[in-house]
């Protein structure tokens, strides 16, 4: 399969519920299963080539840069907050704003992301020539994550968690915060979100409602497998990951 997809891989945390104050590391540097967690990011995007992938970085930069020689990296500045401010540091760092692609958004600290799940998802997305298409999971797990809002099956909107309803936070399809955009049409939105809300943070979930307002199409792909969701956050979100690794290497 040809790609025309370029990546941006969202690294700038600090990852405050992990701090060791000893031993102060970036989030997408604690490691699980023998490796940082950004590399099991990379891994699930290695179909690409690294000209192709942007990582956006801010706390102990430098740290991540070490670890990581040969990638190319875009700073997160100081004059924003949120996972939109942080792709729009990636597009103007590594000058996309031109580029008439696809553009693929991840997050460093969730990990168990597979490539074949990227792949379907960018199938779905060309086949359907949707202007967005993100990763959904159906699950029973009680997780603080937004909601797959639907109309007549077709995705309507993302509610984070803190803004559902008690009748929405039954929905079980949930956001798992990956997301491929045609380039210009990302670009165009992320000029258009504000920061106006409880933590003044430019949120990269009020882009595809802000797509569907222009009438353009959001597709979900939904993957069926549920640690695909995990996220570390905390300690045992750490310990969670490093064993569903550790299972995935003895079944290989």
């Amino acid at each position: 399969m040809v790609y025309i997809m370029k990546a941006i891989i969202m690294a700038a945390g600090k990852g405050t519920r992990l701090c060791d104050n000893e031993h102060p590391l970036p989030k997408v540097l604690r490691e699980a299963g023998g490796h940082p967690l950004l590399h099991y990011v990379l891994q699930s995007i290695a179909f690409l080539p690294n000209e192709d992938i942007t990582i956006v970085v801010g706390y102990m930069a430098d740290k991540v840069m070490e670890a990581f020689p040969g990638r190319h990296f875009a700073i997160q500045g100081t004059d924003g907050y949120g996972t939109g401010y942080a792709v729009k540091c990636g597009i103007a760092q590594a000058g996309l704003n031109g580029y008439q692609g696809d553009i693929i958004v991840l997050s460093g600290d969730v990990p168990l992301i597979r490539s074949q799940t990227i792949e379907a998802m960018y199938t779905l997305h060309r086949n359907r020539q949707a202007a967005c298409t993100l990763l959904s999971c159906i699950t029973e797990r009680q997780l603080p994550f937004g909601r797959i809002i639907r109309n007549n099956g077709q995705v309507a909107a993302i509610k984070e968690h803190k803004d559902c309803t008690p009748e929405e936070r039954r929905i079980r399809e949930l956001n798992v915060g990956l997301y491929i955009f045609d380039a210009p049409t990302l670009i165009d939105a992320l000029g258009h979100i504000s920061c106006n809300n409880a933590q003044h943070e430019y949120y990269l979930t009020d882009v595809p409602p802000l797509i569907l307002s222009k009438g353009k199409r959001v597709e979900a792909y939904i993957t069926k497998d549920d640690d695909e969701l995990w996220g570390v956050n905390t300690p045992e979100d750490l310990a969670a990951v490093e064993q569903i690794l550790n299972n995935r290497k003895r079944t290989v």
